[in-house]
């Protein structure tokens, strides 16, 4: 089994300084206005063509002023997931410089570090202590691109906050509140960096809260059988939908990885009494 990195709290410091912020947005009555000066004369095609570059124009200020405010670009690539998990996540992808709250399941967890891990992302888990390599491994992360903090002890927030600093998928476990500054100032860090951050419980401003439930254990006959995988339903909400998403997967599937949940088939209800005599005896008793 290839090797981990664990650190310890006293090995980790928070920089001093504080997070830059951003400047304001200028009026949104201001975009898009016209050069004082400027002439009507033309012909139509030439005044067609200067409406269109207006309002282009317009759409690429409009555009600025909010991924300003925001703190991140629109259009920025996410981090890839797995395809079961993709149409739980805006964008389809863990998107940089944002926090997903994630119910306390380590198999979640560990579900959405497998494939930034094996795209080349490092990540660091805090706050775990019992999360097991092995099982790490068997969901598809890579080891050697894992570092675990398993006791941060009370400065879990500013351990964390300083881990952000340099790798860019950052799990947590909070072991107590934290104050609306720090966490103010944590989520200016994961903008600044394009880091990603990962709660295992509630976290304010989410770019998105999932939850698990609905359990069901494969390979257990009646009462008799080996456990082959276990299907759960995730339900994702987010500011950005209107309204939840669900997606029932496999956690673990059979071979001890994450993937899709099969649709079950409906079962062979009986034909009534009075359609079966309406059909011929095609069978007769022979010999």
């Amino acid at each position: 089994m290839r090797a981990i990195v664990q650190l310890t709290a006293q090995h980790v410091h928070e920089p001093a300084g504080q997070a830059p912020t951003g400047t304001q947005p200028a009026a949104l009555g201001a975009v898009g206005a016209s050069p004082a000066g400027s002439s009507s004369a033309g012909s139509s095609s030439a005044g067609s063509s200067s409406a269109g570059s207006s309002s282009a124009g317009t759409i690429a200020q409009l555009r600025a002023q909010v991924e300003r405010v925001q703190g991140r670009r629109l259009d920025a690539p996410v981090l890839p997931v797995h395809p079961a998990l993709a149409s739980l996540l805006p964008g389809g992808g863990l998107r940089p410089g944002s926090a997903y709250s994630l119910p306390r399941s380590t198999s979640v967890l560990l579900a959405l570090l497998a494939q930034p891990s094996q795209a080349g992302s490092w990540c660091g888990v805090i706050g775990m202590p019992r999360l097991g390599a092995e099982a790490a491994e068997g969901l598809g992360v890579d080891l050697s691109r894992l570092v675990l903090i398993p006791d941060p002890g009370a400065r879990w927030l500013a351990v964390t906050s300083t881990v952000a600093e340099v790798l860019p998928v950052v799990a947590v476990r909070p072991s107590g509140r934290a104050a609306d500054g720090e966490i103010s100032r944590l989520a200016a860090r994961l903008r600044d960096r394009g880091a990603v951050l990962l709660v295992q419980g509630p976290w304010p401003q989410a770019e998105a809260v999932i939850e698990v439930g609905e359990p069901t254990w494969e390979g257990v006959g009646r009462g008799h059988g080996y456990l082959s995988g276990r299907a759960v339903t995730l339900t994702s909400s987010s500011r950005r939908w209107p309204r939840s998403r669900r997606a029932r997967v496999m956690l673990p599937d059979a071979a001890g990885h994450v993937s899709a949940a099969p649709e079950r088939m409906r079962p062979v209800e009986a034909l009534p009494a009075e359609s079966r005599e309406s059909f011929p005896q095609l069978i007769r008793a022979v010999g």
